[in-house]
């Protein structure tokens, strides 16, 4: 593999794009809280969830899976029922000037790679791996990870126990559903009518129209406004 002066200038050939933001009102997050609970009941039985007609229904599904909002329907496979019960997270650093996306798509082609981050620190790559055992990891990575060109260090953390939400997509829909409930933060909630923040107070007094700008208070011993009048004479 050829150095770079720039490894990471491809990394947007092997990365996922950005998604843009999709706009969706209370009767769209119900919609998918109902599916984040079973994805696979009829349009029927979410119309009766949503009470909405089944022909709306299909029509806000087909609209949230065109503008990327829904990516799929797919089952949850319990990888440790099959017989891959073994979780490692691997950090790989790449060889000064190397080219990141080459090592990525290396990586991407193994099977075992359930998934793989792009991070930032000391670190290049954040893999998580399914293996069957020590003697699959071991295979692994001296067969395959170890090949690959621009490797220059990895480490391992074998993970001792998967602790996952209840439902982590449901609890963020009604996350968003709650701040959509609330409302935005208009200037008239955030700081009174005027939309002016209240001033914090100086110790010294403030004064009401006509006084004097906030600051120590003017005039002889003792303060006061508007200021006394000298007794004595003024210079001419």
């Amino acid at each position: 593999m050829a150095t770079s002066s720039a490894p990471l200038a491809k990394l947007t050939e092997v990365a996922a794009p950005s998604s843009p933001k999709v706009e969706v009102d209370e009767l769209d997050l119900a919609l998918l809280r109902a599916l984040a609970t079973d994805a696979r009941q009829s349009q029927r039985a979410l119309a009766r969830t949503v009470e909405m007609s089944p022909p709306a229904v299909a029509d806000r599904l087909a609209r949230l899976e065109r503008s990327g909002a829904i990516r799929g329907y797919r089952v949850d496979v319990d990888w440790a029922a099959l017989g891959f019960p073994v979780v490692v997270y691997l950090a790989v650093t790449a060889g000064p000037g190397m080219d990141l996306s080459e090592i990525i798509r290396a990586i991407r082609a193994m099977p075992e790679a359930q998934d793989m981050s792009v991070v930032t620190g000391g670190l290049d790559l954040l893999v998580r791996l399914r293996v069957r055992d020590h003697a699959h990891l071991r295979e692994l990575l001296l067969t395959k990870i170890f090949q690959i060109n621009g490797v220059q260090r990895t480490e391992t953390f074998l993970s001792l126990a998967d602790v996952e939400p209840d439902n982590f997509t449901a609890a963020m829909l009604d996350i968003m559903s709650q701040r959509k409930a609330n409302g935005p933060v208009t200037k008239e909630r955030a700081g009174g009518s005027g939309g002016s923040p209240p001033r914090a107070s100086t110790g010294l007094g403030t004064a009401g129209p006509g006084g004097p700008p906030p600051g120590p208070a003017l005039g002889g011993p003792g303060g006061g406004w508007p200021p006394r009048a000298s007794k004595g004479r003024q210079r001419t």
